[in-house]
């Protein structure tokens, strides 16, 4: 399988490099980094406790996400494929974990033990290969791969299109009447390759600084 070709993201310089480049590319950049303030790092180690946060985050609000990490972690401690298995449903119930995080984690789990899945080895892959990978597991859809590489990886070229939050302040930076769907999302994000993951974080950032309100998923 094909190695990653670009150098990942491991920096605020990388970021500020990439944002320099990215202006360029695309002058209408411009006026939204100058509206974003710094714009964040958010890197995590590769492994089943970095996945499992992004699994969290899904479809909650920050607030709620938080809480339930919380609780999940001081559960389940440390949160490991094998303690995770073994905590149960009773510990899942407490944590906060709905019916299909409590699966999609399990399944998670199942897969690192059975080394069907090595979320180490997946931060080596091209983003095709390492998505692919991912979703084959149950629960695991495109935009849990593409954050997990983001930001466990540093992924240079990733833009999480599914993710509503960029879908609105992208519409709302460009002025769109509504705000762009996945799809037309994904061909907007085409300009801002090979940078798309900086691309990403900025408009997490200026999603934030409009509504004093963090939206990024880490």
């Amino acid at each position: 399988m094909a190695m990653q070709p670009m150098k990942s993201i491991e920096t605020l310089h990388d970021i500020e490099e990439a944002l320099t480049r990215l202006r360029v590319a695309d002058p209408r950049l411009a006026e939204i980094v100058a509206q974003s303030g710094e714009v964040p790092l958010r890197r995590t180690e590769p492994g089943f406790a970095s996945l499992a946060s992004i699994i969290v985050s899904q479809q909650v609000s920050k607030q709620s996400a938080a809480a339930i990490w919380g609780r999940l972690s001081a559960l389940v401690d440390p949160l490991e494929p094998a303690t995770y298995l073994a905590a149960g449903e009773t510990a899942w119930r407490e944590a906060g974990l709905s019916r299909p995080k409590q699966r999609a984690l399990s399944a998670v789990a199942e897969a690192v033990i059975a080394g069907d899945l090595d979320l180490h080895h997946l931060c080596t892959l091209d983003e095709k290969h390492a998505i692919a990978a991912m979703t084959t597991i149950k629960g695991i859809g495109p935009w849990t791969a593409e954050v997990y590489l983001l930001f466990a990886a540093g992924h240079p070229d990733i833009f999480p299109a599914g993710d509503v939050a960029l879908q609105t302040a992208v519409g709302e930076a460009f002025a769109f009447e509504q705000r762009p769907r996945e799809a037309e999302l994904r061909v907007i994000a085409e300009s801002w390759a090979p940078w798309r993951g900086t691309a990403a974080r900025l408009f997490w950032a200026f999603y934030a600084a409009r509504r004093a309100r963090d939206a990024m998923p880490l």
